[in-house]
């Protein structure tokens, strides 16, 4: 990917929103829900700390992580839909 996230950032790729329900009801576009699972896409190279030292990251490429609802800024690149977050909005790695 050409898109090279700074310092602790991270670009992900969420994962679809489900179109139906369990019981096999079709729903809206604004009924469906913002996803919260998404694929890691790109890494940046880790923060400094006040010390000096950088401080590696704990994500990489391919990870499928857990995140925020409300988390990252949503970007279209390439005509992917990403976010872009700080390591620290991400609140899992499955």
């Amino acid at each position: 990917m050409k898109l090279k996230p700074l310092s602790d950032r991270v670009v992900v790729k969420p994962e679809e929103a489900e179109e139906k329900t369990a019981s096999g009801i079709i729903l809206p576009d604004t009924a469906k829900e913002k996803p919260q699972l998404g694929k890691v896409v790109a890494v940046g190279k880790g923060k400094v700390s006040e010390s000096g030292n950088m401080i590696k990251m704990d994500v990489k490429v391919n990870d499928k992580v857990l995140y925020g609802k409300y988390s990252g800024t949503e970007i279209t690149f390439e005509g992917d839909e990403l976010l872009i977050m700080r390591e620290s909005d991400i609140l899992a790695i499955l």
